[in-house]
């Protein structure tokens, strides 16, 4: 089963400064049918205006995988980490026990996001909180682990969820394939940018596409596309 999500269907607010769309139920967004996808539970799709941002907040069991598609996003944490991640690169903060942060634009320009909030295989572990480069020309044609709790991914930033992050890109008329390890995972792919197919199922930029009972997706773009997937299991 594959389920087009068209970004015109997505929740979401404009504030201003931050102009947030949501691919699941999320602050005054609710929609009974889109609560979660397996662990998976927030794909937020977010532009955020230069020299703003996210003033510091609190999270407690979760793992929040910030996928940048354009600028830089600063962070700063309780636990004394700072970093700035940048268009293409990954950063991932497992909150655990319960950790504060703030995450800014200090760029001159737009910046554009993907953050991706997965359920933890278990609670109450100390927060901890990492970022990555992941060059998108090494994601040409395969895809390349970005975050991941599962076996074998020791490249990866590292997430406490048996799910996996991937990011790849495609050119057009070229084909790319994922297997799950079961039927029994749950997908969810987003466009970053491009137009493809993914088993037949046409998707625009920054539509998403929930997967279920496929142990192979072939993902066929008819542009050139950046492709973000989650491979998450289901609920504990």
């Amino acid at each position: 089963m594959i389920e087009r999500r068209s970004f015109d269907s997505l929740g979401g607010a404009n504030h201003g400064w931050l102009d947030a769309k949501h691919h699941f139920s999320f602050a005054d967004y609710r929609d009974a049918q889109r609560v979660n996808w397996g662990a998976l539970r927030v794909w937020n799709d977010d532009t955020i205006a230069p020299q703003t941002g996210f003033p510091p907040h609190g999270h407690a069991d979760m793992e929040i995988i910030t996928y940048v598609r354009e600028g830089a996003i600063t962070h700063e944490d309780s636990l004394g980490n700072r970093g700035r991640t940048e268009a293409g690169d990954v950063q991932v903060m497992s909150a655990g026990s319960g950790v504060r942060h703030s995450e800014y634009n200090l760029e001159p320009t737009t910046t554009r996001i993907f953050q991706i909030w997965i359920l933890p295989d278990r609670q109450g572990d100390k927060p901890s909180w990492g970022a990555k480069p992941f060059p998108k020309g090494d994601r040409s044609g395969k895809f390349v682990t970005l975050a991941s709790g599962m076996d074998g991914d020791s490249d990866a930033l590292p997430i406490r969820a048996n799910a996996r992050v991937l990011g790849a890109t495609i050119k057009a008329g070229e084909s790319l394939d994922y297997g799950f390890a079961h039927a029994d995972r749950y997908g969810y792919l987003v466009l970053a940018k491009g137009s493809a197919s993914v088993n037949g199922v046409a998707l625009s930029s920054r539509d998403g596409a929930a997967i279920y009972g496929e142990t192979t997706i072939r993902i066929t773009a008819a542009e050139d596309t950046e492709i973000v997937l989650v491979d998450a299991p289901a609920l504990n």
